[in-house]
């Protein structure tokens, strides 16, 4: 029973050992023209007001992500691609430019006082926060599937 139990803590201790590199923070500062092509194009074109901040790059599992934050305290995600995939307004507005005009659409129709301050574009969806807190998830179609 002794050897038994010997095994499966030794055998926990090795994954342990094995997975906590793997799950380190593997963030890393860059300067921001180190980011993707298309991503220094939207921050030339929608951000251009804006003073960088800080940018970084993050290889986690196997998935590159790069972000901007700005010294107004907004910031931009992107794929390995350079496509956005989540804007924070930190209270500010998130350029209508960027916002999908199906979102827009539904916003403008059902929240005709509110701006957009957050969002965040999924493999599947889009989460939109509005300025009045009400958070709206949207399928790829723009159809509003939940409502916080």
């Amino acid at each position: 029973m002794k050897k038994i139990f010997f095994i499966i803590i030794a055998v926990f201790f090795c994954m342990v050992s094995v997975l906590t590199p793997a799950m380190a923070d593997n963030k890393k500062p860059i300067q921001t023209s180190e980011l993707p092509a298309a991503a220094q194009q939207i921050i030339k074109k929608h951000f251009a007001d804006k003073k960088v901040a800080m940018a970084n790059y993050d290889a986690e599992w196997g998935d590159k992500k790069y972000k901007v934050v700005f010294t107004s305290g907004e910031s931009i995600e992107f794929n390995r691609k350079g496509e956005w995939t989540e804007i924070e307004g930190n209270g500010n507005v998130v350029p209508a430019a960027l916002i999908p005009q199906g979102i827009m659409k539904y916003v403008k129709a059902n929240y005709p006082k509110t701006k957009i301050t957050k969002i965040e574009k999924n493999k599947k969806s889009y989460e939109v926060k509005l300025s009045n807190r009400i958070e709206l998830e949207f399928n790829n179609r723009y159809q509003v599937t939940d409502i916080d």
